[in-house]
């Protein structure tokens, strides 16, 4: 009698629909699609109730952003492992996903078709993955002075914090950083989990107390 074989239940969390599509079809016949989640509202409701193995996880979604969804999985389902995939290869993404959010793995979209598989099977077996190409932040990180430090904000964020504190919304932040609006909105969602900030307000006053604008 032949043995069955493991399919591991997958949770794909894109605000993309054509992403999604396009990991269905990566994943068929390896894993069984159990749902999928445009947000990360979504994601987390999604994964509390289907417990699903792993989460593949975009950073960048409406609303609450990819790294807060990944500690609410986390808690609400300690067994699932959330892999993110994300189009961000900066340090800061990195490094956060990997240490504050304690997530199993990061994988550029640009090489899950190359490296979903060997993702998925690491993070299966308790591994860590990183994808290959963001493997060299974090040396460069490690090898850098203070590198391991991790708790202060980094100069993006900075430069975020203090517009936020300006008034400035997602749309005007990304145009004077020269970023996306969804980018924009991951740091502020990153910023007030780093902070403990619970409101925009919480962050502004954090800004005024160390000086990062002007109060008149």
């Amino acid at each position: 009698m032949t043995a069955s074989v493991f399919r591991p239940r997958v949770l794909i969390a894109d605000d993309h629909r054509m992403m999604r599509e396009a990991l269905r079809a990566l994943l068929e016949g390896d894993c069984e699609v159990v749902g999928e989640a445009s947000d990360g509202e979504q994601a987390v409701s999604a994964a509390a109730r289907l417990r699903p193995d792993v989460v593949l996880l975009d950073l960048a979604m409406p609303g609450m952003g990819g790294l807060a969804a990944a500690h609410r999985i986390t808690a609400l389902s300690p067994s699932t492992k959330v892999l993110v995939l994300s189009q961000y290869d900066d340090e800061e993404y990195v490094v956060e996903a990997l240490g504050e959010a304690h997530v199993a793995g990061y994988l550029l979209k640009s090489d899950a078709a190359a490296q979903l598989r060997a993702a998925l099977a690491s993070v299966r077996e308790g591994k860590r993955y990183v994808s290959p190409s963001v493997a060299p932040v974090l040396l460069n990180r490690l090898n850098r002075p203070g590198g391991k430090s991790g708790n202060k904000l980094t100069r993006r964020e900075r430069e975020v914090l203090k517009l936020i504190a300006e008034g400035a919304a997602a749309k005007e932040i990304a145009a004077r950083l020269g970023i996306s609006p969804k980018t924009a909105q991951v740091h502020r969602e990153n910023l007030k989990r780093k902070l403990n900030a619970r409101s925009t307000a919480a962050l502004v006053r954090y800004a005024v107390k160390h000086k990062l604008v002007r109060q008149d």
